[in-house]
């Protein structure tokens, strides 16, 4: 992973002659300048004067401007016509807010970057000892997460993620078929691969179920379960030996953790979908216990520091060399608050995806607005419903959407609107109105 690092900066540094690294401001429609450490625009969009504006991008400025208006000083967006490379509408587009989960973009291609789309993530089971006679297993077994946020039970799997992710009745299947019967010592919980830190920088560290809807492990059961007095990788343990005991595998898990020693041997495992598939199970949700896991796994892969810090300076990293930007970062989930990114950031990042294969991954894994996750409320009934994917970042007062439209005149628009100040509910309504403007576009 760390020659993966070094082709990024030597990409990069060919690219200065007109590639991703080569880059103006959209500046001239902008109430604030945009300068080279907070924010880029790839050197393909221009801006049309207001006299050579047509009737329909004149239509668009006024609709956005005049519900922008409405909702303060403290916004910022950002409208792009990829076909052409024009700026279509901005405003404040250069001024760095709170990201919220439009950070997902951020980390999505990233994974898409450092691990690649069809990568898929283990959930292990080794031995130390022998099968002998009448299928006892003589020693211990472990159970080894690798950061699968999708291991679980086959209800949760069924419900939450549609079926696409391992089960640990397909693992138990998988030690019954080797012929285990019966182990003389415990099953153990390995989640050595991540740090022991159970949330993120909004709780300093602590349990944050209201926002991840679980406790991080790198070995985790149905999001982050726990029980029992149980952290997350305990418990996991246990969920795992009692569906071995379910299917005839007889099996007790220890209360704590351990690490799998060196010498043990492989004996099953399960993996979770490709990474093409996680990221529509974390985008489509906006699921910040997916970001905030995966985002230890970049730390881990390229690193081998299993942690939020070094996740987030493997994006940091990714960011600037193949893509020219600068973002404030300090978690995969936008959660914290002191995330700073700007529209011109975000569309910058949506104009250089557009064309290549991971733009058309990263579109096939944003909600379609109008329809699916956190946008099927967002503009339904409007010109947007199914004709634009977006993500959504939300915090308290602090509205986003971000995402693409195919306009009315056949051209595929990337836009960023970023709204603090009014209360969320107050700020959806706006948001969907503009987002049909967009579309209507």
């Amino acid at each position: 992973m760390r020659s993966a690092l070094a082709a990024l900066a030597t990409a990069a540094a060919l690219a200065g002659c007109g590639g991703a690294a080569a880059i103006r401001s959209a500046a001239a429609t902008s109430s604030t300048p945009l300068t080279s450490t907070n924010t880029t625009i790839a050197a393909s969009i221009s801006v049309v004067p207001t006299e050579q504006a047509s009737p329909q991008t004149i239509q668009l400025h006024r609709s956005l401007q005049r519900t922008l208006d409405g909702l303060g000083r403290h916004v910022g967006a950002l409208v792009v016509d990829l076909n052409t490379g024009t700026v279509l509408f901005s405003r404040n587009a250069g001024v760095a807010r709170a990201p919220a989960s439009l950070e997902k973009l951020y980390t999505s291609v990233a994974l898409l970057q450092m691990l690649g789309p069809s990568a898929r993530l283990q959930t292990t089971v080794l031995g130390v000892g022998h099968l002998g006679a009448h299928g006892v297993w003589h020693g211990s077994l472990y159970l080894r997460g690798d950061g699968d946020p999708t291991f679980g039970d086959g209800a949760w799997d069924k419900f939450f993620i549609g079926g696409n992710g391992p089960t640990a009745a397909e693992l138990a299947r998988r030690l019954y078929a080797l012929g285990i019967r019966r182990v003389t010592g415990l099953l153990y919980a390995d989640a050595s691969r991540f740090d022991s830190r159970l949330g993120g920088p909004a709780t300093r560290n602590a349990p944050d179920i209201p926002d991840y809807g679980g406790e991080m492990s790198a070995l985790v059961f149905d999001h982050g379960a726990t029980g029992f007095g149980l952290g997350p990788a305990a418990f996991a343990a246990h969920q795992v030996a009692a569906t071995m005991s379910d299917i005839g595998i007889t099996v007790s898990a220890a209360r704590h953790t351990a690490v799998t020693p060196v010498d043990a041997l492989p004996l099953a495992g399960v993996s979770s979908p490709p990474v093409s598939v996680l990221l529509k199970l974390m985008d489509v949700p906006s699921d910040d216990l997916f970001a905030d896991l995966l985002t230890k796994q970049l730390g881990y892969e390229a690193l081998h520091q299993g942690t939020l810090a070094a996740g987030t300076e493997l994006i940091r990293q990714v960011l600037a060399l193949r893509y020219a930007l600068h973002p404030r970062l300090f978690d995969g989930s936008g959660l914290d608050k002191a995330d700073r990114s700007s529209p011109a950031q975000i569309v910058s990042l949506l104009q250089q995806l557009w064309p290549t294969p991971f733009g058309v991954i990263l579109r096939r894994a944003l909600p379609v607005v109008g329809v699916s996750g956190t946008v099927q409320t967002i503009a339904d009934h409007t010109a947007a419903q199914g004709r634009c994917v977006a993500k959504t970042g939300t915090l308290d007062y602090v509205t986003n959407l971000a995402g693409y439209c195919s306009a009315r005149n056949g051209h595929t628009l990337a836009f960023a609107l970023m709204l603090d100040g009014p209360s969320n509910w107050q700020a959806f309504g706006p948001l969907g109105r503009m987002v049909a403007a967009v579309a209507s576009y």
